[in-house]
């Protein structure tokens, strides 16, 4: 099992701009892809996972490999309160 990494509060460019995709969308489903077209990475992703700003969601039959995830209350709360990072 992985170690949960919780107790970090602020969030990284990438993790919010990926997170920050959640907000308007249905259950808070998180793209798998960014703007452009590129796929986030999966570190990225993990890390979210891993923080509690994220929660895998389903698996993909055609792509298991791809973790579709959704935002949690946890994510959301650092968008409603602010970390400090915004930029």
């Amino acid at each position: 099992m992985a170690m949960l990494r919780r107790g970090r509060r602020s969030a990284t460019a990438a993790q919010r701009a990926y997170l920050r995709r959640g907000l308007d969308q249905p259950g808070g489903k998180l793209p798998l892809f960014d703007e452009e077209g590129q796929r986030y990475s999966g570190s990225t992703i993990r890390s979210c996972i891993e923080r509690g700003w994220a929660e895998p969601w389903f698996d993909n039959p055609i792509k298991p490999d791809w973790l579709v995830c959704r935002l949690t209350s946890a994510g959301r709360r650092l968008f409603e309160k602010g970390d400090g990072s915004e930029g």
